[in-house]
């Protein structure tokens, strides 16, 4: 298997008002309000059914919830020099388990699956639960479209660098980046929003976002190019308090 990989420090601070972040806005939002659009007028046109209704007002729903959590992010980033965030020990598989159940219906009503590696040893991380689960929901938002219908997207945690250092990665299998492509993006993780034409629904924005989020808490996010699909994750520093116990 070929791979590459990618990782880059971020730190606090954020110009998300930016042109290039305002353009990946807009590319972003543009696609979930032209599909709710599309969907209502077929609600008023009629001559719909019961249950054809009822699909359409679920799709309606999962597609409005995306694009909240982006202007929500949005705004949240852009605030972060004037807020206070407190780093705590998380547990990072219950955080996991967290976001798996919350954007469940989402990946079924695609026809698809999210589930959380199984591991046996509890772990705690070094950082803010709000931020950090922010982070996720983007890496599994942006696998939930390029991930192929019979492999599930999966969250998983580990240990790297001799313990020092956890690590929560999303895992999707689908079509894999051009290694020119690749490139490009490694060289862009964390520094401005990219339009990848290889997926079209995908500005970047979503890992901007994550890069400025986990700048706050001195944690670094990484990308694996594989063959069949990508990983996305973020290092954080591992909690001592287990040694503790």
């Amino acid at each position: 298997m070929t791979e590459g990989n990618t990782q880059n420090d971020q730190t606090g601070g954020s110009d998300v008002f930016n042109v290039p972040v305002i353009i990946a806005a807009a590319h972003e939002l543009k696609a979930p309000l032209a599909l709710i659009r599309q969907l209502s007028l077929s609600l008023e046109q009629g001559n719909v059914s019961k249950k054809e209704i009822e699909r359409i007002a679920e799709k309606i729903t999962l597609t409005s919830e995306r694009s909240l959590r982006l202007t929500t992010d949005l705004t949240r980033s852009a605030r972060l020099e004037d807020s206070l965030f407190t780093l705590e020990p998380i547990n990072p598989i219950s955080l996991c388990e967290d976001v798996v159940h919350e954007l469940s219906p989402m990946f079924a009503a695609r026809g698809k699956a999210i589930a959380v590696k199984e591991r046996r040893r509890s772990l705690l991380a070094v950082g803010n639960h709000d931020l950090l689960r922010r982070i996720l929901l983007n890496f599994a938002d942006n696998a939930l479209y390029y991930s192929a219908p019979e492999a599930p997207v999966v969250l998983s945690v580990s240990r790297i660098k001799n313990g020092e250092t956890i690590r929560l990665s999303v895992r999707d299998y689908g079509p894999a980046l051009p290694m020119t492509v690749w490139k490009s993006f490694d060289s862009s993780l964390g520094k401005r929003a990219q339009m990848l034409h290889s997926r079209p629904e995908s500005s970047g924005l979503g890992m901007y976002i994550a890069s400025q989020f986990a700048g706050v808490m001195g944690a670094t996010l990484g990308a694996t190019r594989h063959r069949d699909g990508a990983t996305f994750y973020v290092d954080l520093n591992a909690s001592t308090q287990l040694r503790l116990l």
